[in-house]
């Protein structure tokens, strides 16, 4: 952070290369590799301490519900709340929107960026935003919508051989955190045409949990 002639600012370095999802698109990398790299860059977050000024999952969804009230029945709100009580996330560092367009493939490796959403919590939490965001979100935009449910898979498939996990182990506790990520979706506007086959989601996951 610096201030020039008064003025606040950032100061962020520059990677050059091009990013995971251009080179998935062309064929150079395959979505075996795309779901490793990923899995191998989740991991190493998810091995990181959390910064203390990083908030907590409970204090990111208040905030949330509060800036974007009216936006979601009141019975969904006070559902996703009461499961996040229940489930007591854990404290670690997650990235919050890992997926291929936010890494670079510079000359030195990957390099994950866009740290706009960080969140403490555990890895699963991080697992479901990446699977929304390439199993719903974007087959919908993508000219081959397998190809991001394919990456999903090698990355689940792989960072749970990295982390010593079974497959079922991994995919069940992404299951608990996928109501809290599509509701984070909804609240953050992102493509509104899915919006009431998210709700639809959230609902039928919330009765399943009472």
């Amino acid at each position: 952070m610096v201030t020039l002639e008064g003025r606040f600012g950032v100061v962020l370095p520059r990677f050059d290369g091009p990013t995971l999802l251009q080179l998935v698109r062309s064929g150079a990398v395959t979505r075996e590799q795309t779901g490793a790299i990923l899995a191998d860059l989740a991991l190493s977050v998810h091995k990181t301490p959390a910064p203390p000024d990083v908030l907590s999952l409970r204090a990111w969804m208040d905030i949330w519900l509060r800036s974007a009230r009216g936006m979601l029945p009141d019975h969904i709100a006070t559902g996703v709340v009461a499961l996040i009580e229940r489930l007591q996330p854990g404290d670690g560092l997650c990235h919050g929107d890992l997926h291929p367009g936010n890494v670079i493939m510079t000359a030195e490796g990957p390099r994950l960026i866009d740290w706009t959403a960080p969140v403490r919590g555990p890895a699963a939490l991080d697992l479901g935003f990446s699977h929304v965001v390439l199993s719903e979100m974007a087959p919908e935009v993508a000219d081959d919508p397998e190809r991001p449910r394919a990456v999903d898979a090698a990355l689940r498939s792989e960072y749970a051989r990295l982390a010593g996990l079974s497959p079922a182990a991994l995919t069940a506790a992404i299951e608990s955190y996928l109501p809290i990520v599509r509701v984070l979706v909804l609240l953050g506007g992102a493509m509104p045409a899915l919006r009431e086959r998210l709700l639809q989601r959230v609902e039928a996951a919330l009765r399943a949990e009472t």
